[in-house]
């Protein structure tokens, strides 16, 4: 009997600990993306990925951001540089790029192909990501629009990724919410895109959990 309690006791000591350390773990998740990600025309506090990290240090969410955005960065170029960033260990990838690719007209076909190069290699590797969408602007005609538009919806299902449809959602074209450029977010703007993406955030956070 003694030796029986002394077992239960002993497997339910080290589940203890197995499930302490799976909620005491600190999540390493890097953002993808271009300058809405790098933060262009911010201080740095006020960036999309400050901001967000700041929301989570209030959510007593155990999860650290790293800001992989650079001003300029189109879908080509982030193919060409992902890999070695993610030399580095992480736990999971968010992924915003495309904006650069639609300003310059860039057919979307080439984006949607260095987007999917993107999640096939994090599929393969099995590293959980979460794909922000863009839009393309009114003006590069109908046929582009609904092209480039379908590129995350698309893609986002045939890989089964998490999916945030508009990363400027609330924000795009509205002169309160963006920089002079009104291409770029204002700090303003910036609160209300976390205020839009956090629930979805937070489910794909949950799902680093399971």
């Amino acid at each position: 009997m003694n030796y029986i309690i002394k077992l239960n006791f002993t497997i339910f000591f080290f589940l203890s600990i197995l499930v302490n350390t799976a909620y005491s773990k600190t999540f390493k998740v890097i953002v993808f993306g271009d300058s809405l990600i790098a933060g262009y025309g911010l201080l740095k506090e006020d960036g999309f990925v400050n901001q967000l990290q700041n929301k989570i240090n209030h959510s007593k969410i155990n999860l650290k951001l790293t800001n992989s955005g650079i001003s300029g960065e189109t879908s080509t170029g982030l193919l060409n540089r992902f890999k070695w960033v993610l030399e580095e260990e992480y736990d999971a990838v968010i992924i915003s790029i495309g904006a650069n690719d639609a300003l310059r007209g860039i057919n979307p076909i080439i984006t949607y192909r260095n987007i999917e190069n993107i999640l096939i290699y994090l599929k393969k590797n099995k590293i959980p990501t979460m794909l922000i969408g863009m839009k393309a602007p009114s003006n590069l005609g109908k046929e582009y629009v609904n092209e480039f538009n379908a590129i995350y919806p698309n893609l986002s299902k045939k890989y089964d990724v998490f999916f945030y449809p508009f990363f400027l959602k609330d924000v795009a074209l509205e002169p309160s919410f963006n920089q002079k450029d009104m291409i770029h977010p204002n700090k303003n703007g910036v609160i209300k895109i976390i205020e839009n993406i956090f629930p979805y955030f937070l489910r794909f956070y949950k799902s680093l959990m399971n």
